[in-house]
């Protein structure tokens, strides 16, 4: 089990990662209403009225008509604002912040935001289909998290990752080592533990829709599996030119910069 805490890895294409900061705003802000200052009545509607019940949704069972805040087929996406407690929250924004903003920057702002949703939605139907009778309302960013997470693994699996191994070694590691179990753990866990408490199947389905989403939602031109490994603009220092050869032929020609990683 690991905790990401930093990546050395530079936005190429965007100045600042707004989709993410506000994904990230949202969520803290539904969390403080529903489950801070609100009351436990209030809180435990909106869990009722926007968190995704399969049995609902497949129509196994019906909701009191003054317990819905919003159509069936919204709660795909409305159940991923929702958060049971502050580890809850903290956790998925945490991974988040550390991944969201190259995802975004190798998609764009819009393809960014349709695919941090379609990834929650991917979430929530995996998680009906393995759970199809359940009564118990699903919430938590956990699908779109996946998502994220499976898409950076594509996108940047060589990018040194800082993360805290068994919750307290910090080691700076390739993202291919620490995204790799924890993709696999997921898998493994919805086969043996798909009844817990934790959806399993909300996870896998985020990480399988981030796969196949980000071949076809990034902008064209932005490689794969690190093909092209990119830092920021390098600065060449140039020694000063004598007065005397200030003529802009006799300068001396200096070579362009180019992007790195």
């Amino acid at each position: 089990m690991f905790i990401p805490l930093h990546d050395a890895n530079s936005l190429k294409y965007i100045k600042v990662q707004y989709v993410t900061i506000s994904l990230i705003v949202i969520d803290v802000l539904v969390w403080l209403v529903t489950g801070v200052v609100s009351t436990r009545s209030f809180s435990d509607a909106a869990v009722v009225g926007l968190g995704y019940i399969p049995a609902v949704v497949f129509d196994f069972a019906d909701l009191e008509p003054s317990l819905v805040l919003v159509p069936e087929d919204a709660t795909y996406v409305t159940y991923a604002f929702l958060h049971g407690d502050f580890m809850h929250l903290a956790s998925n924004m945490l991974f988040l912040w550390v991944f969201g903003d190259n995802v975004e920057d190798a998609l764009g702002h819009f393809r960014f935001l349709v695919f941090y949703l379609l990834c929650a939605a991917a979430g929530a139907l995996v998680h009906g289909l393995v759970q199809p009778d359940s009564e118990a309302p699903l919430i938590g960013a956990s699908g779109a998290i996946s998502g994220v997470v499976a898409a950076y693994f594509l996108l940047h699996p060589k990018v040194r990752v800082w993360v805290l191994v068994f919750f307290r070694i910090p080691l700076p590691l390739p993202a291919v080592i620490p995204l790799a179990f924890w993709i696999a753990q997921q898998f493994y866990m919805l086969v043996v533990d798909g009844d817990s408490g934790v959806s399993w199947g909300a996870h896998v389905g985020g990480i399988v829709a981030g796969a196949l989403l980000v071949l076809v939602l990034r902008r064209r031109g932005v490689p794969l599996f690190d093909r092209t490994i990119v830092t920021p603009k390098a600065v060449r220092h140039v020694e000063a030119v004598p007065a005397a050869v200030e003529d802009a032929a006799a300068r001396p020609s200096v070579p362009p910069t180019h992007w790195g990683r």
